[in-house]
């Protein structure tokens, strides 16, 4: 799949329509999520570097909740996409109540720990005193608004996979208006409210997330979705179902745990390097997000027309998808990357930062336009193709071994043995994606990843 022949399916009218029907709602909403996550940065960068270092710090919590979430929403989608191929409705609902009880227990752990305990884990990633105090302010709040955020979504994934992707983007939308709104109030104390600086991000995160998730789950039921399920639906689960099950969703979680725990050793190693190392990465993620929309909706799009077509028992279907979406992937991915090289210098003039901080972030910039089509491809393989076949366990592998054996030595070689600068060291953990990509590109060409789970 190496040749012209790779491109030769982009011309299949059925296939763009199926992609395009699910991967845009996912890049739209991907997008205006990134696009908040830019202004939440923007906004708490009018305070300064430190502000801005001890949120992103204490976003990195979140994060590695939100690769849990992602785990535990990606592998009940599998299932319920390949459920959807066979309209069984039954099983839908069963997996549903899985996530819901999976996702009830995660968020309390998470919400006591990181309740009780801000402090100490704040300073995992950083040792500045102002900088611990401020990000555990702002995690003592945002905490409470993890379960919200977890069932917002386990029903979005779910609703993705029975090809109904609008539903949740514009209740996302409607939430992301509410949070821009809260946040200028809530930050700069606007409109008699008081200024609570970092405090007034989380919760403008908060009531934001409140009102999304009730808004979801009125809509889903109002209209009578398939997910509408009844209690005695969603608990209808024998230990033996929970555990034949687990063994797919298990494999993801992990995966997802594994990855987002890989990165905050990278957050925590830039943390390490100083304030401003920290700032510097802050800035470029943000903006290496709103970029890797394509990468979210994409695969999004790929979990779900390679679980349905599994799930139709059609394998030529199948294989035909997985080449179009490698092919669309990186088509896209070149143009982006493209794009992001000769916007990011314009991109930076948005943020009050200093021009050591400028200069580091303007080269990790231009280093992520020029691999983007990796990073993207990467996404695809793993979290699209290879989980949507139901192959989780080799995507676990993969990922597991990529970045614990590639990706985290070379990073801590980079910061602590050989004392290079933050943006070198970015560059060294950039290893771990190309070998990553390579791997999986021999998976997906073994045939071997797909798996009927029905």
């Amino acid at each position: 799949m190496t040749n012209l022949k790779l491109f030769s399916g982009l011309n299949d009218k059925v296939f763009i329509k199926t992609m395009l029907m699910i991967a845009l709602p996912v890049m739209l909403q991907s997008f205006t999520t990134s696009l908040l996550n830019l202004i939440d940065t923007v906004m708490v960068g009018k305070l300064g570097e430190i502000e801005i270092a001890a949120v992103g710090i204490a976003n990195q919590y979140f994060f590695f909740f939100n690769m849990l979430l992602i785990g535990i929403c990606g592998g009940c989608s599998v299932f319920i996409a390949q459920y959807w191929g066979k309209r069984d409705l039954t099983n839908i609902k069963r997996i549903l109540g899985i996530g819901i009880l999976s996702i009830a227990a995660s968020a309390f752990v998470f919400a006591v720990i990181g309740f009780f305990y801000a402090e100490n884990i704040i300073s995992i990633f950083s040792n500045d005193s102002i900088v611990i105090k401020s990000g555990s302010r702002y995690l003592k709040v945002a905490v409470f608004s993890y379960a919200f955020t977890g069932m917002t979504f386990l029903y979005s994934f779910s609703l993705r996979s029975i090809g109904k992707a609008t539903q949740p983007l514009v209740i996302n939308l409607i939430a992301l208006a509410i949070n821009i709104i809260l946040n200028y109030i809530l930050i700069f104390g606007k409109l008699g409210a008081p200024a609570l600086g970092v405090a007034g991000a989380a919760t403008a995160t908060l009531v934001a997330r409140i009102i999304e998730m009730t808004i979801l789950l009125i809509s889903i039921y109002a209209l009578k979705s398939p997910l509408a399920g009844k209690i005695r639906e969603l608990t209808d689960i024998s230990t033996s179902y929970f555990k034949s099950t687990y063994r797919t969703i298990l494999p993801v979680v992990l995966n997802d745990l594994c990855w987002g725990l890989a990165s905050l050793v990278y957050i925590a190693v830039y943390g390490r390097m100083g304030t401003q190392a920290v700032a510097s990465i802050q800035i470029c993620n943000t903006v290496n997000n709103l970029f890797m929309v394509v990468a979210f909706g994409l695969s999004n799009a790929a979990a779900v027309m390679i679980g349905n077509s599994i799930g139709e028992d059609d394998m030529e279907k199948t294989k035909s998808y997985a080449k179009n979406l490698v092919a669309t992937s990186i088509l896209a991915s070149i143009i982006l990357g493209l794009i992001l090289a000769i916007s990011s210098p314009y991109i930076l003039n948005f943020f009050n930062i200093s021009s050591q901080v400028r200069s580091s972030a303007q080269i990790i910039l231009y280093m992520i336009s020029v691999v983007f089509f990796i990073r993207v491809l990467g996404i695809m393989l793993i979290v699209g193709i290879l989980r949507g076949g139901g192959d989780a366990t080799r995507a676990l592998i993969i990922e597991g071994f990529t970045m614990w054996f590639i990706g985290v030595p070379l990073i801590l070689a980079g910061a602590f043995l050989w004392k290079l600068p933050v943006h070198l060291v970015y560059a060294l953990a950039i290893f771990e994606e190309i070998f990553k990509c390579a791997i999986s590109l021999f998976r997906l060409k073994s045939g071997k990843w797909i798996n009927n789970l029905t």
